[in-house]
């Protein structure tokens, strides 16, 4: 059974970050097939992992705001 509310949200959340579909996945470190499968609705992830994906690009977009990125936090 297809998931068009998991599929549709995943790729809008990947269309928000202005990356394709291959650059998501590497920044993400997300198989390729993985991706595919989540935005065409043959799969869904659980929950959680829209939500973590969801703030985390929430959480940059704002330090990117405040002209500060992961490495200013002391991330990666």
């Amino acid at each position: 059974m297809l998931n068009k509310t998991f599929s549709s949200k995943m790729k809008e959340l990947r269309e928000s970050t202005g990356l394709n579909r291959k650059e998501f996945c590497k920044k993400f470190d997300i198989p390729y097939r993985t991706m595919t499968e989540w935005e065409l609705g043959h799969r869904n992830a659980p929950p959680y992992v829209l939500r973590l994906l969801t703030y985390y690009i929430q959480m940059q977009k704002q330090l990117a705001e405040n002209g500060l990125d992961e490495k200013d936090l002391g991330g990666e």
